[in-house]
Order: C-alpha cells, then sequence, then structure tokens
C-alpha cells in the first residue's frame, strides 16, 4: 500500500517534465496594501492566455513560471482595485504590486471565494473564508463581534447550544479542531465559558476553516482546522480603531517603527459590566481582557522578521469565595526568507501556554493546571512551474502537561499539598504536497504527511495487572477502576511508548465547464492529544491528556465528493458536498467516571470509535445591493464503544449511539442589504435539530431515596431549536478633509424572545408531587448598540 501510494505520487511529479523541458521564466513578488504595506492574503493573479494563474501565499508572496511570451496580466483581491497590466516575460522577472482599496464603505461580498472562476478549478473543497467586514455586520449576543460564532452560520459547523464554548465541525468534537492564530495553537478559543471568543476582530487579516481536504501541512487534529493570521500593522502612517458596546470595548492601534520597512501593531479589548456590580452590593464579578500585538521588520527585499503575541485572561469571581482565572499566552518569532525566485521560507519559534488556576477560601485551596508547548516549525513554498507548486517542511513540538496542582492558600486550610503527575511529549512530522494542475481541466492537490509522538518519562506510571488499567466485571456487567499494583519511574529522557503514522491526502476536481466542476477529497489525520471532559461543551476545568501506554491516537479517515456551480458571472454560487468521516480510538468514558482531578484518568477511558456522514448546501449571492447566503447541512453523528472481548457489553451495549454533538437538521439564512449609503440592514435565521440527551424513563426509591432509571444514552433530544436575529449599520457622512470615520451598529438578538432549552431536568412537583421537566434557557431577546471608529 505504501509502495503504491509513492509509486503514484512520483508518477504525477513527473508529468511536468516536458513543459520544464521548454524554456521558462519566473515571474514573483509581494503583494501589499498601497494605504498600509499590510502583505495581503489570497490575491488572485490570473494570465488568460496561458488559462492558468496563482494566489499569494499567506505572507503575501507569489511565484510564477511561463515560457518566453507578452501576457495580459489580472490582478484581484475582495475589496481592492482590479489591476491589468501587459507584461514581456523574457527573462526572470520581480514585480511587486500595491493594490488600493475599492471604496472605503464596508465591503459587500459576504464569504469570499476565488475569482475568475479559480473556485471552479482549484482542488480547494470543504474549505470556507469569511470577510472580516461581514464578520463585523453579523448581529450576535450582546453586540459583540463574534469570529466563532460567525463560523456557527457555515453549514458542517454547529456548537452544544448558547453560551456554550468552541464549535463542533461535520459531527466532531470540540477537541478535534485545530486553532491557529499567528501558526499558534490555541487550546481554548472562549472567553466567559464561551459567550465570546478569544479573537478581537479589528486585528484579523485572514480567516480559513478547512473541514475536509485538509492540506498536509496541518495535522494534529481529526476534525477541522481554524488558521487565523493577524495584521501586520500599516508601515506608512499611524492609525487607530476601536468600538464601545454595550459590555466590553476594544482599541488597537497601529504605525510605523521605520517608515516602509517597519511596523507594529497593539490591539487590547476588555469588558466592564461587572464595573456595575460595583455601584451595587454585589461582590460578584465576571469579565475578561486581551491584548494583541505584531511587530514586523523588512530587513531588504529577501528576508523579513515578524514577531506576533496574544495574551488573554478570563476573571470570574463570586464573592470572597470563589475565584477563577484561566486564559492563553501565545508568541511567535517568524523569519521569511525568499531563497530564490522560485523558493519561498518561513521559520517558525513557537511559544503556547493554556493556564487554568482557581481558588477557593471557603476551602482554603489555589488550584493551577494548564498545557504548554514549543514548537520549531520551517516550512517551504516551492514553485516548479505554471502547473505545479510544491510545499513541505518539518514540525517539532515538546509538550508538558500539568494535570493539576492543589496548594493550601493558609494554616487554617484543611487541605493538603497535592500534585498530579505531570506529563510530557515530543511531537514531530515531515510533510510534502503537491498543488498540480494535470490538464486543462483535471488539477490535483496530494501530499503526505509522517507524524511520530513520543510519551516521554514520568515521575510516577501506575502498573496494572495485564496492563489493564479498566475491568469488566462479567457478574454485574459494569466496568470499574483496576487495582493499581504498583508504581514505576522513567527520567525524562525515557520513552515510554511512540506512534508513528503515515498521513495520505489528496484533493481532485475536474472542470466540466468554466462554470461547472465535480471535486473530490480523502485525507487521513492522527490526533495525539485527548481533552478529558464528559460534557458537551467544554469547561476550563478540562484538562488534556497525551497518548501513551493506555491511551491510543486518534486517527481519522474523511471522504468527500462535492458538485460547485458558479451563475451570472459569479454573482451566484451553489455548492454541493457529501461527506463520511471514520474516527478510531475515540475515547469514552465509564459509568459514574470521576474526571476532576483523578491521577489515573486511564482507569476511567475505553477506546471507542466514531463515524459521522452528512450533506451539506452553500448557495450564496456574492455582489449585488443585497448578499448573503443559505446554508443547510443533513447529517448524522454517531460513537460506539464495543466491549474488548466477547464477554464485554462495552457501553451502551456497544451499539452505535448519537454523539453529543449530533444535530440531524441544521438551517442558516444571512443576508445583508444596503438601504443607501448610510443604512445596511442585517439578518440572521438558524434552525436546528435539538441536542441529543438523555431523560430518566423510570425511577424508583431506596431506603427514602428516589432515584433515577436513565434510557439508552443520548437517546432522547432537547427541544429544536431556532432564532431570528437583525442589525442595522450606520455610517453618518464623512468629512473627506477629516481621516475620522464611524459607524453606529444597532441589534436585536433573538427578535421573537425564543426560549431555546439549555438544558431540561426532571424534579418533583412540591405542589402536586408529581414528576416534571424543567427547561432552562439562557437568552431571551437582547437588544444591543455598539459605536465604532477609525482614524
Amino acid at each position: 500500500m505504501k509502495f503504491r501510494f509513492f509509486a503514484f505520487l512520483l508518477f504525477l511529479l513527473c508529468l511536468p517534465a516536458g513543459l520544464i523541458a521548454q524554456e521558462l521564466f519566473t515571474l514573483n513578488g509581494l503583494i501589499t496594501d498601497a494605504s498600509s504595506n499590510e502583505m495581503l492574503i489570497g490575491v488572485n493573479l490570473i494570465i488568460p492566455e496561458a488559462n492558468t494563474g496563482v494566489i499569494s501565499n499567506d505572507y503575501g508572496y507569489y511565484s510564477i513560471k511561463l515560457p518566453k511570451g507578452e501576457y495580459n496580466l489580472q490582478i484581484s483581491y475582495l475589496g481592492y482595485q482590479n489591476i491589468q497590466t501587459t507584461i514581456n516575460l523574457d527573462a526572470d522577472k520581480k514585480m511587486d504590486f500595491q493594490l488600493s482599496r475599492s471604496s472605503e464603505d464596508l465591503e459587500e461580498v459576504v464569504i469570499t471565494s476565488q475569482n475568475k472562476g479559480l473556485n471552479i478549478r482549484k482542488p480547494e473543497m470543504s474549505l470556507n473564508r469569511l470577510s472580516i467586514n461581514t464578520i463585523q455586520r453579523m448581529p450576535v449576543v450582546f453586540g459583540e463581534v463574534d469570529v466563532v460564532k460567525s463560523l456557527l452560520l457555515l453549514p458542517g459547523v454547529s456548537n452544544a447550544g448558547e453560551g456554550s464554548s468552541g464549535f463542533n465541525v461535520r459531527g466532531g468534537a470540540v477537541d478535534q479542531n485545530l486553532i491557529l492564530l499567528d501558526e499558534a495553537t490555541i487550546f481554548n478559543s472562549s472567553h466567559l465559558f464561551g459567550l465570546f471568543s478569544v479573537f478581537n476582530p479589528d486585528a484579523i487579516k485572514d480567516l480559513k476553516l478547512y473541514k475536509g481536504g485538509i492540506p498536509a501541512e496541518y495535522g494534529g487534529r481529526v476534525s477541522s482546522v481554524l488558521d487565523i493570521y493577524q495584521r501586520d500593522g500599516n508601515s506608512k502612517e499611524f492609525k487607530m480603531q476601536g468600538g464601545i458596546g454595550a459590555i466590553s470595548s476594544r482599541l488597537l492601534a497601529e504605525g510605523p517603527i521605520v517608515k516602509d520597512k517597519g511596523s507594529f501593531l497593539i490591539g487590547g479589548r476588555s469588558s466592564y459590566a461587572h464595573l456595575f456590580l460595583k455601584l451595587t452590593d454585589n461582590t460578584n464579578s465576571a469579565y475578561f481582557y486581551d491584548l494583541n500585538t505584531k511587530l514586523s521588520y523588512k530587513i531588504n527585499s529577501s528576508n523579513k522578521l515578524l514577531l506576533s503575541g496574544y495574551f488573554g485572561r478570563d476573571v470570574f469571581r463570586i464573592s470572597q469565595n470563589f475565584d477563577n482565572t484561566y486564559g492563553n499566552a501565545v508568541l511567535n518569532l517568524r523569519w521569511n526568507h525568499i531563497f530564490s525566485d522560485n523558493i519561498f521560507t518561513n521559520l517558525s519559534a513557537i511559544y503556547s501556554d493554556y493556564y487554568y488556576g482557581l481558588t477557593l477560601n471557603f476551602v482554603g485551596f489555589n488550584w493551577d493546571s494548564g498545557i504548554k508547548n514549543l514548537n520549531l516549525k520551517y516550512d517551504f513554498n516551492h514553485y516548479i512551474n505554471d502547473a505545479l507548486q510544491l510545499k513541505y517542511g518539518i514540525q517539532n513540538t515538546y509538550y508538558e502537561f500539568n494535570p493539576g496542582e492543589i496548594e493550601p492558600i493558609n494554616e487554617e486550610s484543611g487541605i493538603n499539598y497535592f500534585k498530579l503527575i505531570n506529563k510530557y511529549a515530543f511531537e514531530n512530522a515531515f510533510y510534502i504536497s503537491a498543488e498540480h494542475d494535470l490538464s486543462e481541466r483535471f488539477s490535483a492537490e496530494y501530499g503526505l504527511r509522517l507524524s511520530n509522538f513520543f510519551r516521554l518519562g514520568q515521575k510516577e506510571l501506575n502498573i496494572y495487572e495485564n496492563d489493564i488499567p479498566v475491568e469488566y466485571n462479567e457478574d454485574t456487567g459494569i466496568y470499574r477502576e483496576a487495582e493499581i499494583m504498583d508504581t514505576r519511574s522513567y527520567s525524562r529522557s525515557d520513552i515510554l511508548k511512540s506512534f508513528t503514522n503515515l498521513e495520505p491526502r489528496v484533493a481532485l476536481a475536474y472542470t466540466l465547464n468554466e462554470r461547472q466542476s465535480v471535486k473530490a477529497s480523502y485525507n487521513r489525520m492522527t490526533q495525539y492529544l485527548h481533552l478529558i471532559s464528559n460534557t458537551s461543551s467544554p469547561t476550563p476545568l478540562d484538562v488534556w491528556t497525551p497518548s501513551g501506554p493506555f491511551i491510543e491516537p486518534q486517527v481519522l479517515d474523511q471522504y468527500a465528493l462535492g458538485y460547485f456551480q458558479n451563475f451570472k458571472e459569479n454573482t451566484y454560487s451553489l455548492e454541493l458536498e457529501t461527506f463520511y468521516k471514520q474516527i478510531d480510538n475515540r475515547i469514552d468514558y465509564i459509568n459514574g467516571a470521576n474526571l476532576i482531578a483523578n491521577n489515573a484518568i486511564e482507569r476511567v477511558v475505553l477506546n471507542g470509535e466514531s463515524r459521522a456522514f452528512g450533506l451539506e448546501i452553500l448557495f450564496r449571492k456574492n455582489t449585488g445591493r443585497l448578499t448573503g447566503w443559505l446554508g443547510y447541512t443533513l447529517s448524522r453523528s454517531e460513537q460506539r464503544t464495543p466491549g474488548r472481548t466477547e464477554f464485554e457489553t462495552g457501553i451502551n451495549n456497544g451499539d452505535w449511539y448519537n454523539s453529543n454533538y449530533d444535530k440531524t437538521h441544521d438551517l442558516s439564512l444571512t443576508g445583508s442589504y444596503d438601504i443607501n449609503d448610510k443604512w445596511q440592514i442585517n439578518t440572521n435565521f438558524i434552525f436546528q435539530t435539538g441536542l441529543a440527551t438523555t431523560y430518566p424513563t423510570a425511577q424508583y426509591e431506596y431506603e427514602g431515596v428516589t432515584i433515577p432509571v436513565y434510557g439508552e444514552r443520548n437517546g432522547d433530544r432537547l427541544p429544536s431549536y431556532h432564532r431570528l436575529d437583525i442589525s442595522a449599520t450606520f455610517e453618518p457622512k464623512r468629512n473627506k478633509s477629516r481621516d475620522f470615520r464611524s459607524y453606529w451598529n444597532f441589534g436585536i438578538y433573538n427578535v421573537y424572545n425564543r426560549k431555546n432549552a439549555y438544558s431540561i431536568s426532571f424534579r418533583e412537583n412540591a405542589d402536586t408531587n408529581k414528576n416534571e421537566a424543567v427547561r432552562l434557557s439562557l437568552f431571551g431577546i437582547i437588544p444591543s448598540v455598539t459605536y465604532n471608529f477609525k482614524f
């Protein structure tokens, strides 16, 4: 199998040999914003005569090889004026382009797509980009602009309900999403337990969500990749922008360090609703703050340094008894280097830290936990010719897991010091991928990723009889924690267990005509980290654990098939995709599992499997006064944990059951209408099948205590979820002699005040003594207003 894949890869790479034999010249350069020198990602460069084109990479660089001749070059990018120029290519040429914004108004297009039919010809599928200006328009709870909440309007993306953190992609769990901010891993993407995301929209330049067909450069997760890049900062002149909302405000400043060579960007955001509580006798508080920074410096035409960082914290306090602090901190130092006209490289040194702290004064202890990693990666973009582009690189990551540490805060505390055992791991990977135009109609993106994971030594490792940490009692049919026979100590340099996985990726596109294409993709991915949580929406207390002697890595195989069509010169577009994904070694928990402060988590988890399949429809109107999209997903997400032997029942009798994030129907409709130069109306409508849950089916009394009897796991559902949001954006007439501009956003979240169920609990009515179901709803109708400015 491996030999056949390598032979196929070699065959494809050899196909353009005839083209290479021609006399080819290189056209390359950088594409930037004319007003700020900001590097622009994903700019389209089209050469109609050669029926080819190229897209600028994540650092604004492009390169293409063509035979000698005269060509018309067309450059287009969302929100910018197009450039058309004629070039005479009779030698290698370096040409940098600066694009000017087409309008100072808010951009019209809601989901970006490759112009001039590139979205039809390219083998990319299951990929969505959202315009930041579109995100800023969308009506959201409390009027706070939110990147993650905007993703939920795309087909195949959902979450566990209002107030839930993270997002689920194609029936996957939250921990199966790789979230990158300037290439650094974000382990918790939410503020205030899921009400807001950690991403400040003012600081974001580019956002891509891969749901499938994931390129070989990404690894470590089995569901999706959310890749976000921060802006570089303006190297021409000083600028500021910000916003004042109902419960939070933000401010961002940028400007040159050395004009046209170096720039800085610094942005801050904070909530302040807790300050109003101080005006009363209420001593509780809940707030967040974060900071985005970036420095960039162009050494010369071939070298550039970038230093970016993010720091965020959430604070949740109840009186003087409970104090909770958690958040992310990341730092990335990058070196962009152009080796030659057709080789672009990026070397990154990345630090990422997720911290969780808890103080319980009434008990008298502090709790600290978290995960840190150091990542060194080196990536190459190699432009072979106009038909073939290679990407390859190496990635090395060191992990340190702190499952928890309890420390008494005073002498009166009844708690003794206790430290859960730290865990360590090392992950490395090599990848190579090719984007290849095999003919005028047929193109492919294919590659291979080789990943290794080493579970390193730790202070103590539990020893079990027959290496089985979870026992099964055949008489009672119940799983229970196995007895710890002994412990063994290891040094950090020891390897407890290692894993090696080959992860092939391939995506194909066949163009039926200039407006239609069919695409297919397959990718295998491996995930070595696991989030220990028995809730559908993770909490900050949930901890990450690495694969090792008792927990196997998750392995995904995903297949997708799609049909794509543009209408009326790309005014409308249609995307149909069907997918199937199978994940091995998805962890499950035995009944009654204790996950908090558990020093032997392997005693309560079992390796199972999961699967998801479905159909996604995305119909878009991309231009005009009315823009928007209709997204619909019909899907199924299931999980099962069969018995390890024929005598074991497994979880739920080894049968498939609905996962916590299974939703049969998911419909979203979003639209934006420009009334005139001053007013715009934006609206969202969402309908979703209720989340899977488990209800009690009976009850009995034992020694005066009523004990519920539950049915099959996730055999029931919450009521269907639906709501309508609307907002209006008002931009006063600008004084063209001043740089200052501003606009107001007025919104109503949940217009018809739908009481959507966050959960349903059961209790005995004190008056009637009958059982009753009680619905818990978080949000009703919520009006909001936000003032935004820029100068």
